[in-house]
């Protein structure tokens, strides 16, 4: 039996060495080592090339390693065969870690403060609201948002979470729907985007969604954390929002076009804090480890988990 590690970007060694460890016996391939194509039962794909899964008759399943789908989808002539997110506690636990440094960052004013020891001023008088005092509201509620929602709340933060269908979290305020996004929108200082790309979600960090945040909160601003994908947001309309005063700051892991070119004022804004698409970094053990688990439960006669939705992209 075969798989085919088609991923773009990558160091493929790593991946090799934690496939072969936990998948004994397996045949690993790449699309550029591939011998019979009837043979691959499973494909792994990260950004993989248009074309690089077609014409493999036996093909079972393939998994995405990484959080989203959308890459998948970019290949025209993906095979009718199952596609499972990753759905893992490693790249959950390192998602929340993000925004919650992140919120914390803008709540207590953190990068004020390094400008502040640059300029060797010692300044006492800025406003130190309390986590309570903000109100995050999370865009997607599913494993990563939901997640995220809980650690904000337990540090003290007043968290409410929207989603397209009706979502239930335990202590945070669930909004779904037309309507409850424009309600989320109206009592959020922090907006944390953890959606999925789909041709629903794509753009929908624009102007008029800006424009809908709550002005009245302690920060001085609405602030947007981004580390879904870059596809959710239009960067043009970030960089008008932050110079007119519609956002106070963003934090963005994701961007349009990556990685974000030199060109991009993104880079150099001063209310804007960029990290390189690390926010939840697929490590080789954990993610190699949830597919084995997967294909040996498969191959027992299970049904896979976490299997994408290809009407909704998700």
């Amino acid at each position: 039996m075969t798989i085919l590690l088609a991923v773009s970007g990558w160091d493929l060694q790593p991946w090799l060495a934690r496939l072969h460890a936990l998948l004994p016996g397996r045949e690993i391939v790449t699309p550029e080592t591939i011998g019979d194509r009837a043979a691959v039962d499973y494909a792994l794909s990260w950004r993989h090339p248009s074309g690089a899964l077609a014409d493999l008759p036996n093909l079972k399943a393939i998994f995405s390693l990484g959080a989203g789908v959308d890459h998948v989808f970019h290949d025209s002539g993906l095979p009718d065969v199952p596609i499972v997110r990753v759905v893992d506690a490693d790249l959950r636990d390192r998602m929340s870690e993000w925004v919650v440094l992140h919120a914390l960052i803008h709540l207590r004013q953190q990068r004020m403060y390094d400008w502040q020891q640059d300029q060797q001023i010692w300044d006492e008088d800025i406003d130190q609201p309390a986590a309570a005092d903000i109100r995050v509201g999370i865009l997607g509620l599913g494993a990563l948002g939901a997640d995220a929602a809980r650690k904000l709340a337990t540090i003290g933060f007043d968290v409410a979470g929207w989603s397209r269908s009706p979502r239930d979290v335990e202590t945070i305020a669930c909004f779904h729907g037309a309507d409850g996004l424009e309600a989320m929108l109206a009592r959020t200082d922090i907006l944390v985007a953890l959606l999925p790309l789909t041709p629903q979600t794509r753009g929908i960090l624009n102007a008029a969604l800006f424009a809908k945040l709550a002005t009245d909160g302690r920060l001085g601003g609405p602030i947007l954390l981004n580390a879904g994908r870059g596809g959710l947001q239009v960067e043009a309309d970030i960089l008008a929002a932050l110079d007119t005063g519609v956002l106070k700051a963003a934090s963005l892991d994701v961007f349009e076009v990556e990685p974000l070119p030199k060109a991009s004022p993104l880079w150099r804004h001063p209310r804007v804090t960029i990290s390189p698409h690390n926010a939840a970094v697929s490590t080789p053990d954990a993610i190699v480890r949830y597919i084995a688990d997967q294909i040996a439960a498969y191959e027992r006669g299970e049904k896979l988990r976490n299997v994408v939705d290809r009407a909704t992209g998700y």
